[in-house]
């Protein structure tokens, strides 16, 4: 018996009037992931679509596949470089290894993210939603590898029932869930998502990689621009990503490639993203031209988290403007509001995290203003 036909089988147990009714929502959640809904409508449709919430998690998930697979190789090689081994380490071993390191928080952000989904379902008798698909990979890939596991539980609880279950589920959180619980961390244990001892990975994993001495430290490139050290790294190790970082921020060429899918697949608005790019570097040259920053403009938007972000958070179309012109005005804003934060708060030189979620809190503000511009211009023109 397929497993199809099995679910069919013990369907009518969850029904109404079955004997695990009770467990309803977990079903339904259950066979809808595997394969689609059951049900269908009764009378005609306005849309007609194969696309649809699951599926289009399903392709921001392979979009964001090749940064994590690139994270991976990188968590290995920082190990590996910080140990003095580059020459003696393989890439197959230094991959191995940081997919060890990274597949506890991975697993940490699935389970407990989708487990509060599954009981919050539940209390409320509501069907079960995929929205956390995308956030429970974007969660391990925006923060450091050696992040603890219980303060991932703690942000990642905060972000599902604060961020996204209080307002209603999938498709009406006002912030991002991903930055939402980034920023949990941020605020709440600072020493773990700052400072120079947390970005490589230092202890071995069942023989795989090397065990850094106890006070190792190394700086991310835009962590020297904040001490006021030269950067060490060139412009090549910032495309490529072998640097220190988050584990799915560091490399353009993954990201760009993400990019590709999430535009080709018509998923995120090309507008957005380009105006993220172009505030970005408008505001890079005004502090360029003033002396306000030691690094040229198009480096600051191949560091840190800025096409991670403008890319696959920016373009959140849930937490982002949703109107055509509102998109370029927010994602300017995000780009340019991100580099303002890096030069003028050396405190935080990363940025990213908290424009996007100024530019969540903006955004319907945004398309308000949008939409009453143009009532006024049709109004206007009708007399």
């Amino acid at each position: 018996m397929s497993l199809r036909n099995y679910l069919d089988k013990i369907r009518p147990n969850f029904d109404e009037g079955g004997k695990l009714h009770a467990f309803k929502s977990v079903f339904d959640g259950f066979d809808s992931f595997l394969y689609v809904s059951s049900e269908t409508s009764r009378s005609g449709v306005s849309i007609h679509d194969a696309i649809d919430s699951k599926r289009i998690m399903s392709l921001v998930v392979l979009a964001l596949v090749p940064a994590m697979l690139f994270g991976m190789y990188n968590i290995g090689y920082q190990n590996a470089a910080a140990a003095g081994k580059l020459a003696e380490a393989s890439c197959w071993g230094m991959f191995l290894y940081g997919l060890l390191a990274l597949l506890p928080n991975i697993l940490v952000s699935y389970i407990v993210g989708l487990g509060i989904e599954f009981a919050w379902a539940q209390w409320k008798g509501e069907e079960i939603q995929e929205g956390y698909l995308v956030s429970g990979i974007l969660i391990p890939l925006i923060i450091p590898v050696t992040t603890p596991l219980w303060t991932l539980v703690l942000a990642v609880a905060f972000a599902v029932i604060f961020t996204k279950e209080i307002f209603g589920g999938t498709g009406m959180n006002i912030f991002n869930v991903a930055l939402a619980a980034r920023a949990f961390l941020f605020f709440s244990y600072p020493s773990r998502m700052t400072g120079d001892s947390i970005w490589v990975a230092r202890d071995s994993i069942f023989g795989l990689g090397y065990t850094l001495p106890d006070g190792f430290t190394m700086a991310t490139p835009l962590g020297q621009i904040g001490q006021g050290v030269t950067v060490n790294a060139s412009l090549q190790d910032m495309i490529t990503g072998l640097i220190p970082g988050s584990v799915g921020e560091t490399s353009v060429i993954a990201i760009a490639i993400g990019a590709v899918i999430l535009l080709w697949t018509d998923i995120a608005s090309w507008k957005t993203m380009l105006s993220v790019f172009l505030g970005g570097t408008v505001m890079g040259l005004v502090f360029q031209s003033s002396g306000a920053t030691p690094i040229p403009w198009y480096e600051h938007l191949v560091l840190g988290g800025f096409c991670f972000g403008a890319v696959f958070m920016a373009t959140d179309p849930v937490t982002s403007a949703r109107t055509e012109t509102g998109k370029w005005f927010y994602g300017f804003f995000v780009g340019a509001m991100a580099i303002i934060i890096r030069v003028l708060n050396p405190g935080y030189p990363e940025g990213m995290m908290l424009a996007i979620l100024f530019g969540n809190m903006f955004a319907p503000l945004i398309d308000y203003c949008v939409v009453q511009s143009n009532i006024s211009k049709r109004a206007k023109r009708a007399k």
